[in-house]
């Protein structure tokens, strides 16, 4: 039996946003569901933090600044300067008290989708992949990359989305949170390892191989 009843959540949120933002947070949800059938993840936590991540988007950004104040959330001054950049981790708290979502992960995984962080939870990964590879996007130089990554090694479809992530904030001399740069170089790292232990396993092979011969 489902624990969260994602019509009304679904008829909730369509009244708070606007057309476009809307039609993006479906497909997150969805892409997030595909997501989690392939990395065979919660399906419904998927969805319900696919369909939540956006949830404070549409807040005007001088009643962000003011909601933030009221939850008590750190502004730093970039945020301040940029208030755009506080919808993920003021929509953990909306996630939380409009919509009564009481799961920490569910939580967590609307708080980072923006900036990701270093070893994130599978659900986490999943929602931060699916708001940059949804059906919607079409600007990203890299998408039909990372698409196809995403459903077969999800650690380096984070990698190459926060890569291409900060070359774009970069080029376009956007507000950043030193958060992604963190996250960037954990999934880096993770990479570089990864290579260096998946070319490790391939000499072995190639050894046996010889051994054999």
């Amino acid at each position: 039996m489902s624990s969260y009843n994602i019509a009304k959540i679904q008829k909730k949120l369509k009244k708070e946003m606007d057309d476009t933002r809307y039609t993006h947070t479906l497909g997150v949800m969805y892409t997030a569901a595909a997501l989690a059938m392939c990395h065979e993840a919660d399906l419904e936590r998927s969805t319900v933090a696919g369909l939540l991540h956006d949830c404070a988007k549409c807040i005007p950004n001088a009643q962000k600044l003011s909601l933030c104040e009221q939850y008590k959330l750190p502004v730093s001054p970039i945020e301040q300067k940029a208030p755009h950049l506080l919808h993920a981790k003021l929509g953990a708290c909306i996630a939380h008290d409009k919509f009564h979502i009481r799961d920490s992960e569910i939580l967590s995984a609307i708080r980072c989708h923006t900036t990701g962080k270093p070893d994130m939870t599978l659900l986490e990964k999943i929602i931060f992949v699916a708001d940059y590879i949804e059906p919607g996007r079409s600007k990203a130089p890299n998408l039909k990359e990372i698409r196809r990554m995403a459903f077969s090694d999800l650690d380096y479809a984070v990698y190459l989305t926060l890569r291409d992530t900060l070359s774009f904030l970069k080029q376009e001399k956007a507000a950043l949170d030193n958060q992604t740069v963190v996250a960037y170089n954990y999934y880096r790292d993770l990479t570089e390892k990864k290579c260096v232990l998946h070319e490790e396993s391939l000499c072995d092979a190639q050894l046996v191989f010889a051994e054999k011969e």
